[in-house]
């Protein structure tokens, strides 16, 4: 009989919840009393239900087994015969979730207690990741569960591999998004994050005769422990119908007769701090139909017609990023849109009107943050909300928007900013397009007011594009409605103001700032490389660096310590062994880790310039086949590994990825160069897999054209990892090279000031001029058929004077790069140096600092402490009003 059969089978306590500790500090406390706040009237009126939640969950071994024990049975119907790594991984989550509720409860009970001012997070994606880890990690009981499980049977660490990442983001936006939200739970900030809960992801990449094939990624097959859905939290939300005017007490009023309406549920996932009792929530809409079945039509036997508005409404929600090349997919993505701001708007306005006061009050109590342009709807719906439901002026509800809303943008790139076409938004919201006309009529006003005669300026500034097809700018409609505006790096927020949004910068210069963007040191150093966080609470003697990452610079004269070094190393080549039994068991590859590891992964896009460092293994496979056996120990053994998906219809991001596993299956397989250089492909990169492979990088790429990549953050957490980046001047590798020092990083290529004249010569120039000898060579190669056939589209995208990403100008100062990186992995001992200079370098990074910028420049909001719990119940923290 295994430990947990007999913990099952022995367990005669499966009694009332007695309550938590969080913290490691508190874990051998049996009972912790919860802080206690609320009205005398309820306290008189709910007497027993107080006395039996007035404690934490314990948190000692034996209480763990007995609350996994119970969720065993009594959450999942399995019995001691029939259960599985899976049924232990879903209990085990669902007594961390207890914990979570626990906290989450007690600290949006203090938030409106002590009616604090919050923040909402509002973002189309929220790439979360795993949970168990994170949770475990963040409430210090990884000894306690890891002790707990194993006496029923099983590793904690194996249980961390049965959950299935959320299949909630695609990039580095949904990425952020989770990182500021773990920030914001640590440092105590009053916040929520609102998104949508997709049923499927974008797809599940796989990798079929080298070409990527789209799956669906419905990461919902086997539930989701984590989650709360909120029967309770459910609001309507409009669509497509007419506007109806009529006058009262002689004003005109607006009324919107919706021609469709569904509901939005909540979902909500508790984000816990670290070693805090403060747990916030990413709540999740789910749409579902207003009515659920049309009795009517199934009596008569149209059985599909009785379930048609079902799954329109659930269609809404169902994937991440529907494909809008068609009108209907357009459509789709638009009401996504508004359903996230029309649901979360009314759960905001919802949650201030629980206390009577002015609607002027509302900037002092709520403060908005959208996340790129996606949720910028939400400035016209709390328009209409103020104006339309709560009767006020436009002048007095300007005044509120403006002083509530935030916009954080995420690209210099003005194709990708967001616009609608004015008969689309027209037909599926009416009323917001009479709203958009009127707020385009007033500003563009005060547009003139400023520059008198500027036919540009007005242009430039509206809301609307003209053309044959009219749209709808919502960077415009962003920047106007909040009352400031950031990018996410200084060189990104520079160009903001200078290039994309330069005429908004005249109109109000003092909107503009940057805060240069982070990752949670959390996830991205203390759990996903265990090893290296451990040598830094040995070396510090103190895990207080995890708060303050810039304690890691007292590390500085570690450098000139071999033996540390050493160490360093030695958990480098662990996690590199740790990358390489992933990579047998996904890629079916054999890797050396004595080999340099390269490592490239991001969403695959012509200016993050996959296809540079491609050409770039091309052109060293080549030399290598050029190279006398003897000569070739200049070259350090190196495998490169790629990662990342391209969208569906982008045909040049799969041409790329076709390309790189036809260069490998050649070089991989040739037994005179392998030893010295491998190729690896890792399919469906996503936070998981990240957090296996960022740890063993030696050298990472983020190498856009100048002036293309916003910040990025992947650049990031591999310096906070130990890895020395290869990269351009751009985004926010200016500002890692300034942290780590110029020559502790590898930088080459065009500089933004230089780019514009390089592009217009690229233009003008002859193609067999432009390109340089070195890489028409690596060209000729792929035209011979070397690595198949069907690249010369992607060929023609650098010759022809289509080279709009330099990939032909940089190869040379690329190449040359890459000859010191060649030359620095030979010296061991200088190379360990860089690697760990960068690491304890990386402070700066951390989203902790990030989102301290955040709540001091933009939300204005201050952290709000939960009372601790305490082991004598006199002793309780009171607050009644």
């Amino acid at each position: 009989m295994s430990g947990l059969q007999k913990q099952m089978q022995n367990s005669e306590s499966k009694t009332l919840m007695s309550r938590k500790s969080f913290c490691g500090s508190n874990s051998n406390m049996n009972q912790l009393f919860r802080p206690e706040f609320g009205s005398t009237q309820s306290l008189a009126n709910h007497e027993r239900l107080w006395h039996l939640m007035q404690n934490y969950l314990p948190s000692d071994k034996k209480s763990i087994q007995e609350q996994i024990v119970n969720h065993v049975e009594f959450s999942l119907a399995r019995t001691r015969f029939d259960f599985h790594q899976v049924h232990c991984y879903q209990a085990v989550s669902h007594s961390i979730r207890d914990r979570l509720i626990e906290s989450f409860n007690d600290t949006q009970l203090y938030f409106h207690e002590q009616d604090c001012k919050r923040v909402y997070y509002l973002s189309i994606e929220f790439l979360i990741g795993r949970c168990l880890q994170n949770a475990v990690g963040n409430l210090g009981l990884q000894d306690s569960y890891t002790e707990a499980v194993q006496e029923l049977g099983y590793k904690l660490e194996d249980l961390y591999d049965e959950e299935v990442d959320p299949a909630l983001g695609n990039g580095g936006l949904g990425r952020l998004a989770a990182c500021f939200l773990d920030s914001l739970a640590t440092l105590n900030y009053p916040a929520f994050g609102y998104g949508i809960r997709y049923s499927y992801g974008i797809f599940k990449q796989l990798i079929q005769n080298g070409q990527q094939v789209e799956a669906p990624d419905y990461w919902l097959e086997k539930g989701n422990p984590w989650e709360i859905e909120r029967l309770d939290v459910q609001y309507p939300v409009k669509f497509y119908g007419r506007v109806v005017k009529r006058h009262e007490n002689g004003q005109e009023k607006s009324l919107w007769e919706a021609g469709e309406t569904i509901v939005a549920r909540a979902y909500d996932t508790p984000i816990p701090g670290y070693m805090t009792f403060n747990t916030i929530a990413l709540r999740l809409w789910r749409s579902v139909p207003a009515n659920e079945f049309d009795f009517t039509s199934f009596n008569e036997g149209d059985y599909f017609k009785s379930l048609e508005a079902r799954e329109k409404a659930e269609y809404i929600t169902s994937v991440l990023y529907p494909n809008d090349s068609s009108y209907a997919g357009k459509e789709l993505r638009l009401k996504q849109e508004y359903l996230l701001v029309s649901a979360t708007l009314q759960d905001i306005t919802r949650r201030f009107k629980k206390v009577r006061r002015d609607w002027s009050l509302l900037p002092e109590k709520v403060a908005i943050q959208l996340n790129d342009t996606h949720p910028s709807l939400a400035i016209l719906e709390l328009l209409r909300i103020l104006i339309d439901q709560e009767g006020m002026t436009h002048a007095n509800a300007w005044e509120i928007i403006s002083k509530t809303f935030g916009y954080t943008n995420h690209t210099v790139l003005p194709e990708a900013l967001e616009k609608w076409g004015v008969d689309l938004l027209g037909s599926l919201l009416p009323r917001h397009l009479e709203i958009i006309y009127y707020v385009n009529m007033i500003f563009l006003n005060k547009v003139s007011a400023k520059f008198p005669g500027d036919a540009h300026k007005l242009s430039a500034l509206s809301l609307i594009e003209e053309g044959p097809v009219k749209k709808i700018r919502m960077a415009n409609l962003s920047i106007i409605g909040s009352h400031m505006v950031n990018g996410v790096a200084r060189i990104h927020s520079d160009l903001l103001k200078t290039d994309l949004f330069k005429d908004h910068y005249e109109m109000r210069p003092k909107k503009f700032i940057n805060i240069t963007n982070g990752v949670a040191p959390r996830r991205w150093l203390r759990s996903c490389n265990q090893q290296l966080a451990k040598l830094y609470d040995e070396w510090l003697g103190t895990d207080e660096w995890v708060l303050n990452m810039d304690m890691l610079k007292t590390l500085e004269d570690k450098c000139e310590d071999q033996l540390a070094l050493i160490q360093f190393m030695k958990v480098k080549r662990n996690n590199k062994l740790r990358l390489i039994k992933w990579v047998r068991q996904y890629c079916n590859v054999e890797v050396n880790a004595d080999t340099l590891f390269d490592i490239q992964v991001k969403r695959i896009h012509e200016y993050k310039r996959q296809f540079m460092n491609i050409l770039y293994v091309i052109y060293r496979y080549l030399l290598l086949k050029d190279t006398p056996t003897e000569g070739r120990r200049k070259f350090a053994p190196r495998t490169v590994f790629f990662g990342g998906k391209a969208a569906p219809g982008y045909l040049n991001a799969k041409r790329i990825i076709k390309l790189i596993n036809a260069v490998a299956e050649v070089v991989n397989h040739d037994l005179d160069t392998n030893h010295y250089l491998k190729v690896v492909f890792l399919p469906n990169y996503n936070v998981s897999s990240a957090e296996i492979i960022i740890p063993a990088s030696d050298i990472s790429q983020h190498i856009s054209t100048a002036g293309t990549e916003a910040s990025g953050t992947s650049n990031m957490k591999f310096v906070m990892n130990g890895g020395i980046i290869l990269g351009t001047w751009d985004g926010a590798n200016i500002e890692i090279a300034e942290e780590v020092g110029l020559d502790n990083i590898f930088i080459f290529g065009a500089r933004v000031e230089e780019v514009g004249k390089l592009i217009d010569n690229m233009k003008n120039s002859d193609p067999y001029q432009y390109v340089q000898k070195p890489l028409w060579n690596v060209i000729q190669a792929i035209r011979s058929g070397i690595f198949g056939h069907d690249h010369h589209g992607l060929l023609d995208s650098i010759t022809n004077r289509n080279d709009f990403y330099l990939v032909g100008h940089d190869f040379y100062h690329y190449a040359q790069a890459q000859i010191k990186i060649d030359q620095l992995y030979q010296d061991k001992i200088q190379w360990a140096k860089k690697a760990f200079y960068n690491s304890i370098r990386s402070g700066k990074f951390s989203s902790d600092r990030t989102i301290h910028e955040y709540a001091q420049k933009i939300w204005n909001i201050k952290p709000i402490v939960v009372p601790q719990p305490t082991a004598n119940k006199q002793d309780r923290f009171k607050i009644q009003k």
